[in-house]
């Protein structure tokens, strides 16, 4: 499926130079007396990059050095993953949100381009719901929380008997064993009328990178914390929280929203769903990308994300707007795309007013 970018014709694309590795600092500060750790580069405004789910800072390696030639780039470990402390707290979406502006203000940034992938899409939804103030644009890389729906995976990891079957991920040699295992599955050949969508080179398209976080969860604490995060968000139904009740916000902010087509964690409809319930959000699909499209291709990722951020000029927050928004309300009558689509949509709202 081609790639929807409405609006005026593209400038020519900017050189894409990366800094050194050696100017990409691991930085440290402690905030309500939890370590939180973070990459940062670069210089010019800020770019507040959020991982996913059971991730860390170090899934943009390949796009900070790149995006750092333009701007302040920031890539925090949310607590509880990488290099950030995974004390007994507050997982939650919200609680996410507030330590990326409680970060961001000892930074000495009140400005900021919000760039969030899988849970961190939701995170950076989140954000810009309790402090618009902060926000200019926003990118959402196959980002959770448009709808209940996610992997089976995640729903059956939420219940309480079946994830003790990933403490198994402590045993030395299992991580390890699952990489080889994963590799060869991928690699397999197509068996004959075996349907594209069950071929294991689609089911395991982010295996490298899916079995780089597992690595991580090999550890008892960040697997804690792991399991903290996504029950917060995850339950055996699906997606606990959803953000489509809240998308008429974002009416005059510049909404970019990238997606692989092969994405299996967080199928590729939810691009089109989010994109009919943004109007003027941009869609650009990374064909045969999964979940990390970012780094499936990130010359092409930065260049898309830099193109974007040049041809939008950043959000000025105006109160008496945010107050008219929330007087007013979603508009469904202004959602775009076709028929089928739109009735998904709809239903979708229905769904998160369902409490049952």
């Amino acid at each position: 499926m081609p790639s929807r970018t409405p609006g005026p014709s593209k400038p020519p694309a900017p050189a894409l130079r990366p800094v050194s590795d050696t100017d990409v600092r691991i930085e440290y500060h402690t905030i309500h007396g939890y370590r939180r750790a973070y990459r940062i580069a670069g210089s010019g405004p800020a770019l507040l990059l959020i991982h996913g789910i059971g991730d860390n800072s170090s899934t943009w390696d390949e796009v900070i050095p790149i995006l750092a030639q333009h701007y302040t780039v920031i890539a925090p470990d949310l607590l509880g993953h990488g290099r950030s402390d995974k004390p007994r707290a507050d997982y939650s979406v919200p609680a996410f949100a507030n330590g990326m502006r409680d970060l961001l203000v000892v930074l000495g940034h009140t400005k900021v381009t919000v760039v969030g992938h899988s849970l961190g899409g939701g995170v950076a939804m989140q954000f810009c719901y309790q402090f618009p103030r902060f926000v200019e644009r926003l990118v959402l890389v196959a980002a959770g929380g448009v709808t209940r729906e996610v992997n089976p995976a995640l729903r059956l990891i939420s219940l309480p008997v079946v994830h003790q079957a990933l403490s198994a991920l402590r045993i030395p040699g299992v991580v390890p064993g699952l990489r080889v295992a994963a590799k060869a599955v991928a690699a397999a050949p197509v068996l004959p009328f075996a349907p594209v969508t069950a071929t294991p080179k689609r089911l395991l398209a982010d295996h490298e990178d899916l079995m780089r976080v597992l690595g991580d969860l090999a550890d008892p604490t960040a697997y804690a914390a792991f399991l903290r995060t996504l029950r917060a968000v995850v339950d055996w139904r699906g997606q606990s929280v959803t953000m489509l009740d809240r998308c008429y916000l974002t009416e005059r902010l510049p909404v970019l929203l990238i997606w692989g087509d092969e994405d299996i964690v967080i199928p590729y409809h939810h691009a089109e769903l989010a994109h009919s319930a943004i109007p003027h959000s941009e869609l650009e699909t990374f064909e045969g990308a999964g979940h990390f499209p970012f780094r499936d291709d990130p010359e092409r990722f930065c260049r898309v994300v830099i193109d974007f951020l040049s041809r939008h000029d950043p959000i000025v927050f105006d109160p008496l707007n945010w107050r008219h928004l929330l007087s007013e309300g979603a508009h469904p009558q202004d959602f775009i795309d076709d028929e089928d689509t739109l009735e998904i949509v709809m239903e979708a709202f229905e769904d998160e007013r369902n409490a049952t």
